[in-house]
């Protein structure tokens, strides 16, 4: 991925933080005959694994062969960025649109687990990460047991030995105090509707909320 220094998430903490707050990644494998295969999980990252599953009926897991490596992509939300928001339209006109996110990347060998107990503990824990906070978390031993077995039948474990932490904040960080501020309220001015808001204003939203906790943070420093 590529990171001007600028856009580094700053450390692992944040990076992680990051990762738990969105929940859910594309696994991107490459087979024996050099096709990609991309699916969206839910993942949960300790340490130096990723753990997730897939269902057996996708052909994705049979592709993943010994060494082979992988890609765990997480996103979060983006926004486009009009250049009629920014100071120095007015001052110069010399601006041009762009588009702001944020994701990790992690990488490393992946290896396929079909073993029920390994699987039991992952979907174990990735639904008491998931659960955790509400006010009546569902458990797996709120299901009967042989209901739980059969499911279980039905996905196979994954995991990734992460090698590679990449995390990108692409927040405008490279345009002036005065740009910044401009594009953060040109997007909540665009996102503040009356009625429910979309998908893409609440995106709008939260990039703008990014963006100003990023020049807060670059104020402090």
């Amino acid at each position: 991925m590529y990171v001007p220094t600028y856009n580094a998430m700053p450390d692992l903490a944040e990076t992680q933080a990051f990762v738990l707050a969105q929940r859910v990644g594309q696994l991107v494998t490459v087979g024996r005959d050099g096709a990609p295969d991309a699916t969206l999980l839910p993942v949960l990252w300790e340490g130096d694994r990723v753990i997730a599953h897939l269902a057996r009926n996708n052909p994705h897991w049979e592709r993943i062969t010994a060494g082979t490596q992988g890609l765990v992509v997480v996103s979060g939300p983006d926004a486009y960025i009009s250049p009629s928001w920014y100071a120095s339209k007015r001052e110069h006109g010399r601006v041009v649109p762009t588009w702001n996110y944020s994701a990790v990347h992690l990488s490393g060998p992946v290896r396929v687990v079909d073993d029920p107990a390994w699987v039991l503990e992952a979907v174990t824990r990735l639904t008491e990460r998931h659960e955790g906070g509400r006010r009546d978390p569902w458990q797996v031993t709120d299901a009967p047991t042989r209901f739980v077995a059969s499911r279980l039948r039905a996905i196979v474990g994954v995991e990734l030995t992460v090698t590679s932490v990449e995390g990108k904040a692409k927040l405008s960080q490279n345009r002036s105090d005065a740009d910044r501020r401009g594009a953060i309220e040109g997007l909540r001015t665009e996102a503040n509707h009356a009625g429910e808001p979309t998908v893409r204003e609440r995106a709008d939203r939260e990039v703008a909320d990014r963006m100003g906790d990023a020049l807060e943070a670059d104020d402090r420093r």
